[in-house]
């Protein structure tokens, strides 16, 4: 029988891997743009984005406690739950990782936390209301990502669409500095507090925290977002080919717009009072480039890699949960 302690540096260990991995999964967010525009050089764009990533992951907890109390219930959570979903997590994005296929870290590991939990105890440990939430926002934001990105593109088509195109993609290359460290600012802001929440949950099953407190501890945010840091730094180049070119041919123009899209939706979930809301970074880029790309014309978006990119993103929640519910029953054996 392994101890609570043990268990704990296990639940700590596998959620930074988790996070690392996140980071290298999602560095494609904040700099594919960028990089396919020749904004930036990939080595630039690359510490770039693992700055940010840091010091965004340690600017909000709301979605830290949201993961810790909206998907399951507390009072119920085990180590070995959380470290079944964390698994099935891990398995999710290091799979779509190796095919470059830009799946949800949010999915993986929102269905990892569900089917673990209920291999456990039950469907009476879901919260579902939080999830429903959660649910809701993860769907609707690259919805708004795909209309907001329409709109900021034609604004910016008819702002500059009399100056010539070589002035235009000179000035917006400057300016995608700029966008893409506001996204990976935002993309630490969100996607680092998903391991906070995880590893603040372990940290209450184990007695160390107080549950009337979900708020992550200071170590835990510095450990959090120098893992995502960590993760954005060693890259996810397969990735960072889907987005920056197969969804859409980009300019620099359109990469601005995108990375801006993005960054606003981000934010909004993130830290407008009442929401503090996970969201797919993943998604809402992928849906601000659709949009952008729509903006020109319907047929310049490639929407049958539209339509693959679709079709990861429904399975992710359930492939991740039945992963994770095995997980434990394999977990439940060996410990």
């Amino acid at each position: 029988m392994i101890s609570s302690s043990a268990l704990l540096i296990l639940v700590v260990f596998f959620a930074l891997a988790f996070d690392y991995i996140n980071g290298f999964h999602d560095t494609a967010n904040a700099i594919a743009t960028s990089v396919s525009t020749r904004a930036l050089t990939p080595k630039r764009a690359v510490i770039i984005a693992a700055i940010l990533n840091f010091t965004g992951a340690l600017v909000s907890t709301g979605v830290a406690q949201t993961i810790a109390k909206d998907i399951v219930n507390p009072e119920f959570v085990t180590q070995e739950i959380v470290i079944a979903a964390l698994i099935g997590a891990i398995f999710w994005n290091l799979l779509t990782w190796y095919f470059g296929i830009p799946s949800s870290s949010s999915h993986a590991i929102i269905g990892g936390m569900i089917g673990a939990a209920v291999s456990k105890v039950g469907f009476d440990v879901l919260q579902t209301q939080g999830i429903l939430k959660i649910v809701a926002a993860l769907l609707i934001s690259p919805i708004v990502g795909i209309i907001l990105g329409f709109i900021i593109m034609k604004i910016l088509y008819f702002i500059f669409g009399k100056f010539a195109p070589s002035k235009v993609n000179q000035g917006f290359r400057k300016m995608q500095v700029l966008s893409a460290g506001l996204l990976a600012f935002n993309h630490g802001s969100n996607d680092a507090q998903k391991s906070m929440g995880i590893i603040t949950m372990a940290l209450v099953a184990s007695g160390l925290q107080d549950p009337s407190n979900l708020d992550p501890a200071l170590w835990v945010k510095m450990a959090c977002a120098l893992a995502m840091a960590l993760g954005t730094a060693a890259g996810g180049w397969k990735i960072i080919r889907t987005m920056g070119g197969k969804i859409f041919k980009l300019e620099p123009i359109n990469g601005f717009a995108a990375d801006l899209t993005s960054s606003i939706v981000i934010w909004t979930a993130t830290a407008l009072p009442g929401l503090h809301l996970p969201v797919s970074t993943t998604h809402v880029v992928s849906g601000s480039i659709m949009g952008v790309g729509s903006a020109k014309r319907i047929s310049a978006v490639r929407w049958g890699v539209a339509q693959q990119m679709l079709i990861a993103w429904v399975v992710t929640i359930p492939t991740a949960a039945i992963t994770s519910f095995l997980c434990y029953k394999l977990i439940s054996v060996i410990l």
